[in-house]
């Protein structure tokens, strides 16, 4: 096997690893439902900050922290995506533990239909006609799910358009993901720590006072948040974007399995209808890209073939 080959199968593996964690993260989530949803926000992006530290110096890679800090441009940027992420963070966790997972699952399911609609009104990239008949179905689910309920799914409509929004800002940052990721809860951490000491009054909030077993999981917050990020950096590493991107819709399949088997939430038929509808969607946006990327590589194979 080439190295090539080799790498291509590692990537694949923490691919694989890095979604199957983000699509079981509500298991963890559930397991610290006692504890109020800004609560569990606080103490993720506080042991992030931690761990993401520690492993910056043991990697050696504070050199790369000071040249972005003295951009005072870059870091008022770095802080309007951060303050997205935080915000998607409490919304995926209010969701999980509010009995809102299926909600959670379809935001996650609409953002890379929302993400080619983003790419083409700020980026000038060109949508091809398979995405567009694509974006169009997703409206028509949405619009199914206004109809039938009489209310706009926000839930999955905020998630969706946060992250979308936060990976359009973070792409035109020449910021690497693990520097990224200390920065942005470097941020936070400060507003964190401020409402742990002083706001915070649930019966979790004195750590010297719960159980071990509740700190372990109020500490492993962090590793929730890096885990599946250093997997997904990694894969990143070692396959093509285009390829890394079949692999998104793990997560919310594991969320919506989670969410109608594990934990028993309702999945009316209007609802399921629209979750067909986006289904059906994004089939056609990777049938597209399938597509895509075959004219691509025959292209490539026409221009190198040497002239006779």
């Amino acid at each position: 096997m080439t190295d090539e080959a080799v790498r291509t199968r590692q990537g694949v593996i923490f691919a694989l690893a890095a979604y199957t964690f983000w699509g079981i993260a509500p298991v963890y989530f559930k397991l610290v439902k006692q504890v109020p949803p800004f609560e569990i926000l606080a103490h993720r992006i506080v042991w992030a900050f931690v761990l993401v530290l520690i492993l910056i110096i043991a990697m050696r890679r504070m050199d790369r922290i000071l040249p972005i800090v003295r951009r005072p441009k870059l870091v008022i940027r770095l802080a309007i995506a951060t303050v997205l992420l935080g915000g998607n963070w409490f919304l995926f966790i209010w969701a999980i533990n509010t009995d809102h997972l299926l909600d959670a699952s379809l935001g996650y399911y609409i953002n890379p239909l929302l993400n080619v609609a983003i790419g083409m009104a700020f980026f000038g990239e060109k949508m091809r006609k398979l995405q567009l008949t694509a974006i169009a179905l997703a409206v028509v689910g949405v619009g199914i799910q206004i109809i039938t309920f009489g209310a706009i799914p926000w839930v999955a409509l905020a998630l969706a358009s946060s992250f979308a929004t936060y990976g359009a800002i973070r792409k035109r940052l020449p910021v690497d993901s693990i520097s990224g990721l200390w920065l942005e809860t470097a941020l936070l951490t400060p507003f964190m720590l401020t409402y742990l000491w002083f706001f915070a009054d649930s019966v979790a909030t004195d750590m010297t006072a719960n159980s071990a077993s509740l700190n372990l999981l109020l500490i492993a917050a962090g590793l929730v948040t890096t885990i599946p990020l250093l997997c997904f950096t990694a894969a990143a590493q070692r396959i093509r974007y285009s390829t890394l991107g079949f692999f998104q819709y793990i997560a919310p399949s594991l969320m919506f399995i989670l969410a109608v088997v594990a934990y028993g939430e309702p999945l009316a038929k209007s609802k399921l209808l629209t979750f067909v509808i986006i289904w059906s969607a994004l089939a056609l946006y990777t049938f597209d890209s399938v597509l895509q990327r075959q004219r691509n590589k025959r292209q490539k194979q026409v221009v190198q073939e040497p002239l006779s």
